[in-house]
């Protein structure tokens, strides 16, 4: 785990109460990666020389970057913190994470940033579903 994310979960001066801290550790850490790689690649995207073809892609990119961009706000706020709220939460970024990472794959045979990206989408989709699995 990244230690920033751990630490400033420990720091926090109340109980967290029976959230999974290795598992919101994981989920923030995921949708940190997962935005940058969508970020990287939509522009990536841009530069390429077929640019139309991509822009679907470049669109999945970019929602998928603020859904988890989003997420990782929302799930390192824990004063007020709802359950409902934050599992409808993670469970949309998996899904964004999902229809982006199946769009990326599409054209990960041709451009490796769509590879890679459709990779970080998987790992933060996996990571999101483990979490949501223990909100209550």
């Amino acid at each position: 785990m990244n230690a920033p994310v751990k630490d400033m979960l420990h720091s926090y001066p109340a109980d967290l109460g029976d959230l999974d801290q290795d598992r919101l550790a994981r989920c923030i850490e995921e949708c940190i990666a997962c935005a940058q790689a969508c970020t990287a690649c939509a522009d990536a995207c841009l530069a390429e020389g077929m640019v139309g073809d991509l822009t679907k892609c470049i669109r999945t990119d970019m929602d998928c970057a603020d859904i988890c961009t989003a997420t990782a706000a929302v799930l390192s706020r824990h004063t007020g913190y709802n359950p409902d709220i934050a599992r409808a939460l993670v469970t949309a970024c998996a899904v964004a994470c999902r229809a982006c990472a199946d769009e990326c794959a599409a054209h990960a045979d041709q451009y490796e940033h769509c590879r890679l990206c459709a990779e970080a989408c998987r790992s933060c989709a996996e990571a999101c579903s483990d979490l949501a699995a223990t909100l209550r």
